[in-house]
């Protein structure tokens, strides 16, 4: 390595990959990105091509080594779409089957056959969080039973299983590693969340043969090398998108929160070195896992945020570009009745609902496009407010709260935000704080910052907002969006 050292951060999310190149002080100095192609083959299923995953990742990844000169790149770091389940061949490393995305839906009739059999208090107990199709073991369960490639795979011993960073791990190292982070394994249903490892009765539980997964391992160190570059660079970081984008966004300390705004909605606080039990339905996860102690999170998970938006685009042609929604929400000075409750794939968090469907409230003739796009802006706050509320009955009562995520960039978003939740609302230079985080991580790893805490000197602000709501129109917004969930779910 020459000159200055930089950090390569693979991003693999829902809808593209990237690979960004950061320096030490945090700012981006390449980028590349490539679209990923989502296939629903039935209503409810949503599924990936892992080598087009790996294809996509690998081009990224050369386009910006290129720019940047691969003897400059010191670390790798990963981070991925949580829950997403990739079967591939153990001595091949060629995909099995398609990869089954976190907001697939199919098991739900097999969860629900758990919690008739009183699994999920044991479920909940063990790994934090609840029985509900966006978790990974179900998904496995109905593979191994569905697909005969994967069923003839675990009987010959060479299956391998794992969510996007193990496979990610595992082409990057040529075969040689076959690890996951325990920040993405606390995601799967089969990790007991106090001692990081798998739970062998939730394995047998849920069928699954133990020798398919991978390791649990620390989410920085040396994972493994990569020589995809022409050179043995160490990949030293790993965490699941959350996680990273809370690690990135520099939320520490005891009480943080961060709310990220991507495909879906996600708000993680800080809860120190013990795993929080949650009244509320709010799931307990590893927020990172260092020289094998676990820090853990608190967590509320939101299904459909900016994929609503896209569904404006794509689905209904109202908009032509996201960019357009905050010009439109701005032009009408309320949502004139109309409430959008955007359970495109299920309602998350605090509701666990797999069944609801997503609705649309209070029309009149004299509803326009601009009310339909500032009703469904408005779900995002209205939704995150539900959280919110959820995380201040389990004790979590934050001073203000951090966001980053494509959606950000709107100011009448975050606005908004600050408005329905009644804090400030603090917005980073770099919204693209996942990615940090897995630099960050990485950085860690291979030993470019001495602490996490260091590493945090990446994060800067770019704008506060805080306020401006009466509280009397505050809640008269929020009984009329709980007007329209209960709607909802009775539908």
């Amino acid at each position: 390595m020459s000159g200055n050292p930089l950090i390569l951060a693979i991003d693999e999310g829902t809808t593209s990959t990237r690979a960004l190149v950061f320096d030490l002080s945090g700012s981006i100095v390449a980028s590349e990105g490539a679209p990923l192609t989502q296939s629903y083959p039935q209503p409810g299923w949503v599924e990936h091509d892992a080598s087009e995953i790996w294809a996509r990742t690998l081009a990224c990844v050369r386009t910006v080594a290129d720019r940047v000169g691969a003897a400059h790149i010191a670390a790798i770091g990963i981070t991925n779409q949580r829950e997403t389940v990739v079967f591939w061949d153990r001595t091949t490393g060629e995909p099995l089957a398609p990869a089954i995305v976190w907001q697939d839906r199919r098991t739900a009739p097999m969860c629900d056959r758990f919690k008739a059999e009183g699994l999920e208090a044991e479920v909940q107990a063990k790994t934090g969080l609840l029985l509900d199709p966006y978790f990974s073991a179900t998904k496995i369960a109905w593979a191994l039973e569905n697909w005969t490639s994967v069923r003839a795979a675990a009987d010959a011993g060479t299956l391998a299983l794992g969510t996007v960073d193990s496979y990610l791990l595992f082409r990057l190292t040529g075969g040689r590693v076959h690890a996951t982070d325990a920040t993405n394994a606390a995601r799967t249903l089969l990790m007991d969340l106090a001692t990081c490892q798998w739970d062998d009765g939730l394995i047998a539980r849920f069928g699954i043969p133990r020798a398919a997964l991978p390791e649990i391992v620390d989410s920085a160190g040396l994972l493994g090398e990569t020589a995809i570059l022409g050179r043995a660079i160490p990949v030293s970081g790993c965490a699941g998108d959350q996680q990273a984008a809370t690690i990135g966004q520099g939320c520490l300390a005891h009480g943080q929160v961060k709310a990220t705004y991507g495909t879906g909605t996600f708000v993680l606080a800080q809860a120190g070195a013990t795993p929080p039990a949650s009244a509320n339905r709010l799931l307990s996860t590893v927020a990172w896992r260092l020289g094998g102690k676990a820090a853990y999170a608190l967590e509320g998970s939101i299904f459909t945020a900016g994929s609503a938006v896209q569904w404006l685009r794509d689905g209904l042609g109202l908009i032509a570009t996201a960019a357009e929604t905050e010009a439109l929400a701005r032009s009408v000075p309320d949502n004139a009745g109309v409430h959008f409750v955007p359970a495109l794939a299920g309602l998350g968090a605090p509701y666990w609902r797999s069944d609801v469907r997503g609705t649309i409230t209070g029309l009149t003739g004299g509803a326009t496009r601009a009310h339909l796009v500032r009703a469904c802006l408005e779900a995002m706050s209205q939704q995150t407010a539900d959280l919110f509320d959820a995380f201040a009955a389990d004790g979590v009562r934050p001073a203000g709260v951090r966001v980053d995520g494509g959606m950000v960039a709107n100011d009448w978003v975050c606005q908004d935000l600050a408005d329905m939740l009644d804090l400030t609302v603090e917005r980073p230079k770099i919204i693209e704080t996942t990615a940090m985080g897995a630099a960050m991580l990485a950085g860690l790893g291979a030993g470019l910052f001495p602490s996490l805490e260091s590493a945090q000197s990446m994060w800067t602000a770019d704008r506060v907002f805080t306020p401006q709501l009466d509280a009397a129109t505050r809640r008269n917004r929020r009984e009329a969006w709980a007007h329209a969930i209960r709607q909802a779910m009775a539908a």
